[in-house]
């Protein structure tokens, strides 16, 4: 059962790049110093999440989505919902922990396991930091080479916790999401399947997954979109951070009198299997471009050169350099 029964996509608020003082998208460092100076400390994250958080509800924004390794981005909304009374959707996720220390530079920034002592662990940290139970709670970008689909001792645990109304599924990522997602989809457990969200990319360079998303959706499977700008790569910042931005995706935005960004998850809203997309946005500037998204109709055979193979996607995606 989809939580978005009317077929409207909506644009939900993603915190990975305001929870941390370090992140991957093109710029990030450079957009937080516009507010923020050197100052990167947990408190000034903290106002900086806030503000962003306010905004993003006063434009309509509804749901709101986590992950244990996203520094403390999970405290931040927390607190943020009990200080400001709001109910909200909110979606986390387990499997990676955070080990930069809080440091942008730092060598690791996240580490993976997909076990059961970590599903263990962080679900009472989750519960902990957000003060309330998620309403979606993902495993954190799931593939098969973890092996956590066929995990029993893992999708028993997820299965109680489906049984107690939190509706669990996965994160995807990788020139595998298809195939991933697939496989979730064939997971069951004393005949009844626990899993039913995914949350994927899909963007105009990496447009893979959309087929498995439809037959998803069409499952009844609650479909949240991640990186529809692709970490910035489809933002004004270009494809290299030097303002590249690809022609076809330039002369769409300048046709519509909007930015890069706009275009783009516009494009995500339109497919007919999002429930919603997110915005990653780390500045009010940026929240208030990506919002534009939703009075925009795009012409999608227009923006179809744009795709990449799955494979050189991720290649360039995984040399994006912390930030």
């Amino acid at each position: 059962m989809s939580a978005w029964p009317a077929r409207v996509p909506q644009l939900g608020l993603g915190l990975a790049a305001l929870g941390r003082p370090g992140y991957i998208n093109l710029g990030h460092g450079a957009d937080l110093g516009t507010n923020l100076g050197a100052d990167r400390s947990v408190e000034a994250m903290r106002r900086q999440a806030w503000e962003v958080l306010d905004a993003a509800w006063a434009s309509g924004v509804r749901y709101f989505d986590a992950a244990r390794s996203y520094g403390l981005a999970e405290e931040f909304l927390g607190g943020w919902l009990k200080e400001r009374g709001h109910e909200a959707l909110v979606g986390s996720k387990w499997g990676y922990t955070y080990v930069a220390g809080w440091r942008p530079d730092a060598q690791t920034h996240e580490v993976k396991s997909h076990d059961l002592a970590t599903l263990q662990r962080q679900w009472p940290e989750t519960l902990a930091a957000l003060g309330r139970q998620p309403d979606f709670y993902l495993i954190h970008s799931a593939t098969l080479e973890t092996g956590v689909l066929g995990n029993e001792q893992v999708l028993g645990r997820l299965a109680e916790l489906a049984a107690q109304g939190v509706r669990v599924g996965l994160s995807t990522s990788g020139p595998g999401q298809a195939q991933t997602l697939r496989q979730a989809m064939k997971v069951h457990i004393d005949g009844v399947s626990p899993l039913s969200v995914v949350q994927a990319t899909w963007n105009l360079l990496e447009p893979s997954a959309g087929e498995l998303l439809a037959e998803a959706h069409a499952a009844g499977w609650t479909v949240v979109v991640k990186e529809a700008v692709a970490n910035g790569r489809l933002t004004s910042h270009g494809l290299t951070g030097n303002g590249d931005v690809p022609q076809p995706l330039a002369d769409v935005a300048a046709e519509l009198s909007v930015t890069p960004d706009a275009v783009a998850l516009a494009a995500a809203l339109q497919q007919p299997w999002a429930d919603v997309v997110l915005s990653g946005a780390t500045t009010l500037g940026q929240l208030g471009s990506n919002l534009n998204s939703l009075a925009l109709h795009v012409h999608l055979p227009a923006l179809a050169t744009l795709a990449q193979s799955p494979e050189k996607y991720w290649q360039e995606r995984s040399a994006l350099p912390w930030n």
